[in-house]
């Protein structure tokens, strides 16, 4: 009877210690399927930031190769591209005349390239500071149109392009001063 009570004994203590393993072996499972899922984590918020596309904000060059800004050297171009697939732009020439910001949409054409169209009310110079406070100061004077294709690197951190300028009177009739231009940018971030 005691060699039959030890065995139940053994039996029990057979079942807790297997018990224990399988619970060991659930959770060292359980602990590798996390840190592979934070790994799988890690690598997707990597591939997200390299293929954001062109969403977020950007710093240009841009420089007319010809045209009424072919003789600009210094242009440069703020971009904010949204997730929705419309953008801002402005211009480092914002001010000269007064031009209000323009607003315009984009999307892929191809990987890594985008088709962006944008356009901006254009101001009319003053003939003399006279006119600021007689007349009303800076009248408007049309629109222009940027249609702009970029073509983004493989990192996703800068980006290249071709741009062309088409000039509108206020009636919506093409003028004269249109052109084209080439591009560089670069991502804006955090440390530049």
């Amino acid at each position: 009877m005691l060699v039959g009570y030890q065995g139940k004994i053994c039996f029990v203590e057979r079942g807790i210690i297997l018990k224990k393993v399988l619970l060991c072996i659930l959770l060292a499972t359980a602990v590798a399927i996390s840190s592979m899922g934070c790994e799988k984590l890690k690598e997707q918020s990597k591939t997200e930031k390299r293929s954001q596309g062109l969403t977020g904000a950007w710093r240009a060059r841009i420089q007319f190769t010809t045209g009424s800004f072919a003789a600009v050297n210094d242009l440069e171009f703020m971009y904010v591209f949204n997730e929705g697939g419309t953008m801002t732009e402005s211009s480092n020439y914002d001010a000269a005349p007064p031009v209000p910001p323009a607003y315009g949409i984009w999307q892929a054409i191809a990987p890594n390239q985008f088709k962006v169209r944008y356009e901006f009310y254009v101001s009319r110079p003053l003939d003399s500071l006279n006119e600021l406070t007689v007349n009303g100061g800076w009248l408007p004077a049309g629109r222009g149109v940027l249609i702009d294709t970029i073509t983004l690197a493989t990192d996703g951190q800068s980006f290249t392009s071709k741009l062309t300028y088409e000039a509108f009177d206020q009636t919506g009739r093409p003028i004269p001063g249109g052109g084209e231009a080439v591009g560089e940018g670069i991502r804006i971030g955090f440390g530049q």
